[in-house]
């Protein structure tokens, strides 16, 4: 009778599962004809991958190009009958079946292939229905597809933690390298993840990742896949996991979302699921001297100007696993910042601060560790600043002393920068860096932050200048200027910097020295609606910059982009540069769907200057790197091509320095967000200058000096060029400082120094 009854039980079941578990099985489209979700993907100009965008990230794989030994640890411990079943492996799911039909619902006989059926199909919940549904899939995908397809299919479709899907993927994130660079021991690391991506997560759980590929690595070797010495090898081989993530090598985030938002303004939410990779024109190397210079230049900033004390502070409990729950949920909250580690002191002396991270690991920092928060340590430091236990700070990780890493108190800069390169003769990018760290704030100060540009204006009046006929010889009084218009009905009296007048000077040494009145008087006499206008040849726009006599300092508004644009015209002979960013966007198959090839280097139709204008001007902006307000730029980077400027606003509220060499324009910048000076002390050479000499030591390492030959049109009158057609006319010689004043500065136009 118990036969007859598991006959008929069988045959119900059979039954039931054609007549209404088949009938509502879904298409098979997804698998047949496959399209994985490839995220978007950003690489530099040499094919470092800088940014992606998608939920899913994934690395397609084609079977054919998976090493062997992965497939084969993942055969081992998922389905080491893979390629003898049809579908299902009776004799492994027999047992699973009878420990699920006696309630316990905990036991797993799937294949593969049910994976994959689940997967693309089905929830996880452990029920008959879903069984059963999962049973029919299964034969119905074995129909359709050879074994390898489907094997290709699980290895780029399964969830790997750490929002990777696929080994590929997963390679990459956990590794930091692709699957086929892999070994024994790494490979069976990622086979143990697809039971339990969290559990298992060699990122999040070391100690159970172990222990679970020791699991696979058995497998391997008792079905043959490995040897004995293969296996002892792989088991004692440390495993180096990536600590970074999903974060990259090179920092370039707010270039890869300057290219993501391209992307998407064509393709919308396809943009993160078609596999579309877009490739930047910026180089690798530049790249990471800009992020690096800018970095380390806006930490020495801050820490010029002294501790503002811990971010926060929390109570800490006695009782140590109280304690420890705190010291978490308090670092949980911190936002990352590349290098500046959030802790919390748990005991403080004037000599010694131990602190504890969010890992647990607990640091003594000490002597030279000390030296910024030295103020926050003394008897008398106001609460809001004192370094105490519970207080959440930032430590950083600097050269190692007797062996060992050195930490030092630290905390995150509030003062903002950025630095841009371009090619001077394309207009292609090199490096752009937005900001001092992405993650901490997006907007990107290159393309987005219109700021006054101080001195680092003046050389298109100069230039303007020389289209009237004075040359870098013409005489300027240096002597106070005494005019109407300013506030509340009082003179407009502007000043040198440093407060020094010599009298007279040439127009060489008035750029070099970035000299106010003689800057004035300078663009007085050319006039200001005539330079207002030639500002236009730069690619600046007239419309944001003051119609008056203080154009010349720089009361306008440009932002670093468009002065990186505007110094190329002097650094590449002449022509106007549009700055470019993407080189080439390819779709998941390959195939070019835009491409920008690079302009053609002096082409006539985007000459704005002549070449006798770019010969003098170029001239004296070099002057200005050896002698003047930039000198040292030239010295420090061994070479004698550098041409720049430096700019500072009135009260230093913002800091820049543009210049070129061998072909490369930079320009760098720093101020605050919320405008306010920063610092007394503080000027374009001391805030931007070495942002700009870092990088450019970096850049132009490869690069040859570009010389300027004389240009047909110049003659040289007492040792400095001049336009020929000029050199008999007296009225370009000097520019008396006794000419009255013409138009002044309207009243609410804040005159501005350097």
């Amino acid at each position: 009778m118990a036969g007859i009854a598991s006959a008929v039980g069988a045959a119900a079941l059979a039954g039931y599962m054609l007549l209404v578990v088949a009938p509502n099985l879904p298409a098979l489209d997804a698998v047949t004809d496959y399209r994985p979700k490839i995220p978007l993907r950003v690489y530099t100009a040499d094919n470092e991958l800088i940014g992606e965008f998608g939920e899913e990230h994934r690395d397609f794989v084609a079977v054919k190009d998976t090493p062997e030994m992965m497939k084969k640890a993942i055969l081992a411990i998922e389905d080491t009958r893979f390629y003898d079943h049809g579908g299902i492996d009776w004799i492994r799911a027999l047992g699973a079946v009878r420990s699920n039909l006696r309630g316990s619902f905990r036991q797993g006989g799937s294949t593969i292939t049910m994976q994959v059926a689940r997967n693309f199909f089905l929830s996880r919940d452990k029920v008959l229905g879903r069984k059963m549904a999962e049973v029919m899939l299964a034969y119905k995908i074995e129909a359709a597809l050879s074994k390898d397809q489907i094997l290709e299919l699980y290895m780029n479709q399964i969830y790997l933690g750490q929002r990777s899907y696929g080994f590929g993927s997963a390679a990459q994130t956990y590794f930091s390298k692709p699957l086929k660079e892999l070994s024994i021991a790494e490979m069976a690391m990622l086979a143990g993840l697809p039971k339990n991506p969290s559990r298992h997560n060699p990122a999040v759980n070391p100690q159970r990742a172990r222990l679970r590929q020791h699991v696979v690595l058995g497998r391997m070797r008792d079905v043959g896949y490995i040897t004995e010495a293969q296996y002892q090898q792989a088991l004692k081989e440390p495993l180096r996991v990536s600590a970074k993530g999903q974060e990259f090598d090179t920092h370039a985030e707010y270039v890869a979302e300057l290219a993501r938002q391209v992307v998407y303004e064509q393709f919308k939410e396809e943009s993160y699921t078609r596999g579309i990779s877009v490739y930047t024109t910026i180089l690798k190397a530049d790249q990471d001297a800009a992020y690096e210079s800018v970095r380390r230049n806006v930490l020495a900033y801050d820490q010029r100007h002294g501790y503002r004390g811990p971010e926060a502070f929390i109570d800490l409990p006695s009782d140590p696993e109280e304690r420890e729950d705190a010291i978490d949920e308090a670092l949980q909250k911190r936002r990352s910042s590349d290098r500046l580690v959030p802790a919390v002191v748990t005991s403080a002396t004037s000599k010694l601060v131990r602190v504890e991270t969010i890992d647990g690991e607990e640091l003594d920092i000490s002597g030279e560790g000390l030296k910024l928060a030295t103020p926050a340590l003394g008897e008398n430091a106001k609460p809001a600043v004192k370094l105490r236990p519970g207080a959440i700070v930032r430590v950083v990780k600097s050269d190692k002393r007797g062996g060992k890493p050195a930490w030092a108190i630290a905390q995150v800069p509030q003062v903002a920068a950025a630095f841009v390169s371009i090619d001077s003769n394309t207009g292609a990018y090199h490096a752009m860096v937005g900001g001092f760290d992405y993650n901490l704030q997006k907007f990107n100060h290159v393309t987005q932050a219109w700021r006054q540009p101080g001195s680092a204006i003046k050389p298109f009046v100069y230039s303007a200048a020389l289209e009237k006929g004075y040359f870098p010889g013409t005489l300027i009084g240096d002597t106070p200027l005494d005019l109407g218009g300013g506030e509340n009905g009082q003179p407009w009296r502007p000043q040198n910097d440093d407060g020094v007048y010599d009298g007279a000077v040439t127009m060489r040494t008035s750029l070099a020295k970035s000299k106010n009145v003689t800057s004035i008087r300078l663009l007085r006499a050319v006039g200001v609606p005539y330079a207002h206008d030639y500002l236009a040849k730069f690619g600046f726009d007239p419309a944001k910059h003051p119609q008056n006599l203080t154009m010349t300092l720089g009361t306008g508004s440009v932002t670093p982009q468009q002065m990186a644009a505007a110094y190329a015209v002097f650094a590449n002979g002449g022509y106007q540069v549009q700055p470019y960013l993407i080189a080439r966007i390819v779709d998941g198959d390959g195939k070019v769907i835009s491409e920008t090839k690079a302009p053609q280097a002096a082409q006539e139709g985007n000459r704005v200057l002549d070449p006798r204008n770019v010969f003098i001007t170029d001239g004296m902006l070099r002057e200005v790197t050896r002698s003047g307000t930039g000198a040292a730029a030239a010295q420090r980077l061994g070479r004698y091509d550098i041409a720049g400027k430096t700019g500072t606003t009135n009260d230093a509220v913002d800091g820049w320095f543009a210049g070129y060499g061998g072909g490369v324009v930079g320009v760098a910048w720093m101020g605050y967000d919320d405008p306010k000076s920063l610092g007394g002390r503080e000027f374009g050479a001391t805030l931007a200058m070495p942002i700009w000499v870092d990088y450019m030591k970096v850049a132009l390492a490869k690069l040859a000096a570009v010389e300027r030959a004389a240009p047909e049109g110049v003659t040289q009158v007492d040792g400095e060029w001049m336009y020929s057609e000029y050199v008999d006319d007296p009225s370009v010689r000097t520019i008396d400082m006794e000419l009255p004043p013409p138009s002044a500065p309207a009243a609410d136009e804040a005159p501005i120094v350097n």
